[in-house]
């Protein structure tokens, strides 16, 4: 009896042994926006980043699995602040809405998670789904039972009055009392955050109370801005997220939601505004009626069946006959004009994509809105990837943990080789996914 306990012991300690990993040779882009470290080396042990340095400065003991990125650009695994992973590129959400509810939480949530993370999006935030699914499939993940970003998730939809047919993941409010038990139910349910829309349509004491009640449920609110009252009314309110750049074809914001705007951010006693302008899928969409040849790139086809890609593809046969995109030509001159009014409001911006709307694929949009940040917009692609890597940490509150490739924190790290910062759209190949210490993608082996 004695010896099996000690062969069980023996086991045991096999099995608990650290796993060590040095990601060696690379050039390191931090996530602060630091100048960048050539010929880097990181140490992991388990799911922790234990030691950051160089060649010449770390030496790697013989225990450690070494990882070569030599001629790799090497960076925090990115985050994506606006996805919707119960739809995937199709271009009829009604038809979407009544045909794959059922399927939502075992194949498509997950499915659109998967190829998320292989797109080198370790972190993520679902703003809109069906609460039960989000949850469950949120939960797997973390436990890790299916692969997928750590995922950050709202739930449904908070706003006035539901679209027909939509109630399973968009809630109606009527009346304060009501506002709280909704967002009460919400909190008490496991929700991350709050995503409201149409606050405009709401009386302002539906939408304070939505408000009040989520920040005493420690929970944040983003919200819509699509037109100027949602942004007046949602910086009256105290919203602390914004996303998206509006729906209309005005050359920019109106001056009096830019001084709101430039108030709110002089109150730095409160901490940053945040925005998420999702403004990729609009710039490119010209682009793609001129040349489709993307829609057909087979990475967004990872866990769906056959039925669904080819349902899918033929729903977006004509892209420049869906009506979702109609005005978007109209749109497309003024989104420089609106992201730097933004920017220079002194809004703290994050890379959000809004990926599964129609023919934005959650294995393509977030490596496309960093590459029009960069090479459209001119962000500096240091600030670029920082807004995809710190800013979205800290927003979520989880900056200590992750977020940057730094001591002590979580390793969630990618890889790609070349320069990208000369070359941001090298993203669209990552060639290593790591995500808590453990490597989902090594295009080198």
């Amino acid at each position: 009896m004695k010896k099996i306990f000690l062969f069980i012991a023996l086991i045991s300690s096999l099995f608990s042994i650290a796993q060590k990993k040095a990601l060696v040779g690379g050039t390191l882009i931090d996530g602060y926006g630091n100048v960048p470290i050539h010929d880097s080396v990181i140490l992991i042990e388990d799911e922790t980043i234990i030691e950051v340095g160089t060649t010449n400065s770390i030496e790697i003991s013989s225990d450690y699995e070494i990882i070569s990125t030599e001629g790799m650009s090497v960076m925090p695994g990115l985050w994506d602040m606006h996805v919707h992973l119960m739809i995937n590129g199709h271009s009829d959400y009604d038809y979407w809405d009544r045909t794959y509810p059922k399927l939502f939480k075992d194949v498509i949530m997950p499915s659109s998670a998967h190829q998320l993370l292989m797109a080198g999006v370790t972190s993520a935030r679902d703003l809109g789904g069906p609460l039960e699914e989000s949850l469950i499939v949120r939960d797997k993940i973390n436990l890790g039972e299916i692969p997928g970003p750590t995922m950050y998730v709202s739930g449904p939809f908070i706003q006035k009055q539901p679209y027909p047919g939509t109630e399973q993941f968009r809630w109606g409010v009527n009346g304060e009392r009501d506002a709280r038990n909704k967002i009460r139910t919400l909190a008490n349910a496991g929700v991350d955050v709050i995503k409201l829309i149409d606050q405009d349509q709401m009386t302002f004491e539906e939408l304070s109370a939505i408000v009040d009640e989520s920040h005493k449920n420690n929970l944040k609110v983003i919200a819509h801005s699509h037109r100027p009252e949602e942004i007046r009314l949602g910086l009256k309110a105290g919203i602390d997220n914004f996303e998206h750049t509006g729906l209309s074809s005005a050359p920019k914001y109106p001056d009096d939601v830019i001084e709101m705007i430039n108030e709110r951010t002089g109150q730095m006693n409160i901490g940053p505004l945040f925005w998420t302008p999702t403004i990729e899928g609009l710039y490119n969409y010209t682009d793609v009626i001129k040349s489709n040849e993307h829609l057909d790139n087979n990475s967004w086809h990872l866990g769906l069946p056959d039925s669904i890609i080819i349902d899918i593809k033929n729903s977006i046969k004509k892209p420049g006959e869906l009506p979702y995109f109609q005005l978007t030509p109209i749109r497309k001159p003024t989104l420089k004009t609106k992201f730097n009014q933004l920017r220079n409001s002194g809004v703290v911006m994050m890379i959000g994509t809004d990926s599964g709307i129609p023919m934005k694929f959650h294995s393509q949009s977030t490596w496309n809105e960093l590459d029009v940040w960069v090479n459209i917009m001119e962000v500096d692609p240091l600030d670029a990837i920082k807004s995809a890597t710190y800013w979205p940490s800290f927003f979520m509150g989880v900056s200590e943990n992750v977020g940057t490739i730094s001591v002590g924190k979580q390793a969630d790290i990618i890889a790609v080789k070349g320069n990208v910062l000369k070359y941001i759209s090298l993203l669209q190949n990552v060639d290593l996914v790591m995500k808590k210490g453990k490597i989902y993608k090594n295009s080198s082996l």
